[in-house]
């Protein structure tokens, strides 16, 4: 964890909530550990409970609306590491977008899926680190740079494209789900400007995995 007067940097581990979840059972989650000791902390962005990584909280109110609207205005650069299912590019180093429009699939909560009528724009940046041989299956080792930040966006883009990510309980087939013990998608690195001191701030947690 890294703190300043204004703003925390943390890993958050795979399988904790960034924000409390409807039911007792899901109370605990980043906010209220953190809070614990710095109750002035506020969520700033979120991770999905799968995912594993950098996640920014803001030391009161003032600091989130700075935050938020860096988000918002995409000052800020999200890099994640990932490894999905299959061969994708030909070589380390191939790179690549994905352009499809996200929408929640309302039926199947929490899903979202591709649709071109009604979805909403959602752009992903791809680039080859690598290939591994994970539980006998070839994968490929990807950052994946969102430009937009809609709900699930890296799982939903690799699944539609071919290419799931391994651990994914909700978009992978039984048996890339299962080639992993957790959903390998790790956010690894923020660039931003601290809103406050104009530094130039790059923040990294390698992936685990």
């Amino acid at each position: 964890m890294a703190i300043d007067d204004h703003l925390i940097a943390l890993d958050k581990p795979a399988g904790l909530l960034a924000v409390p979840g409807r039911g007792v059972d899901k109370a605990d989650c980043v906010s209220s550990r953190v809070q614990a000791s710095y109750p002035e902390a506020l969520i700033v962005h979120r991770l999905d409970q799968a995912t594993s990584g950098l996640l920014l909280m803001a030391r009161g109110l003032a600091m989130q609306r700075a935050l938020s609207r860096a988000f918002e205005q995409r000052e800020v650069n999200k890099c994640y590491v990932a490894v999905a299912a299959g061969h994708l590019g030909k070589a380390p180093g191939d790179s690549g977008v994905i352009e499809l429009p996200l929408v929640a699939d309302w039926p199947r909560r929490p899903l979202q899926k591709v649709d071109h009528n009604t979805g909403k724009p959602a752009l992903t940046h791809w680039r080859v680190l690598g290939y591994d041989g994970v539980a006998g299956r070839v994968a490929t080792r990807l950052e994946l740079m969102p430009v937009t930040g809609r709900t699930h966006q890296l799982r939903v883009h690799l699944a539609a494209i071919g290419h799931p990510l391994l651990g994914d309980a909700l978009y992978a087939p039984p048996e890339v789900c299962g080639a992993a013990p957790r959903l390998l998608l790790h956010a690894e690195r923020l660039t931003l400007v601290h809103p406050v001191s104009g530094a130039a701030l790059d923040l990294r947690v390698p992936a685990p995995f």
